[in-house]
């Protein structure tokens, strides 16, 4: 998590919401990273999470990333949450509830839902104070 913390500050440095992603492979080694590129790249999808798992799935060699952990400062939205689960990972772990568009738990649970193909495991509140504050602050500082 403290890795995807310091790809939410880049995500800040660009003006967008800070969330920070990280897919570590089977054996803890980081396939990817990523974090917020909206703003940067003018792009609706590049949402943290879709930046490392495609970044992962080139340093894989292949989109199934079986056995793989996303660990992500914001709870995925449905996009997100999907995403992570077409590409077979294991498990989400992430910091910070989504009350407005969290889609493991808070306002969808596409991961624990009968109808998903696949189902990965979902670990909440890693760091969640730390997560929050760096959200808060961003968008206090906006307000």
């Amino acid at each position: 998590m403290r890795i995807a913390l310091t790809q939410a500050s880049a995500a800040s440095a660009g003006d967008d919401v800070p969330v920070g992603a990280v897919v570590a492979g089977a054996d803890g080694e980081i396939l990817g990273v990523g974090f917020n590129r909206r703003e940067l790249d003018h792009d609706p999808t590049a949402h943290a999470e879709v930046v490392a798992l495609r970044a992962a799935g080139r340093a894989h060699g292949a989109w199934r990333l079986a056995g793989a952990t996303l660990v992500v400062t914001l709870e995925p939205c449905a996009m997100c949450a999907g995403a992570a689960i077409a590409a077979r990972v294991s498990r989400i772990v992430f910091g910070a509830f989504d009350d407005k568009a969290g889609a493991c738990g808070s306002v969808w649970d596409l991961p624990r839902d009968r109808g998903s193909l696949h189902r990965p495991e979902v670990y909440s509140g890693v760091l969640a104070a730390e997560c929050t504050d760096r959200l808060s602050d961003f968008f206090a500082a906006r307000r």
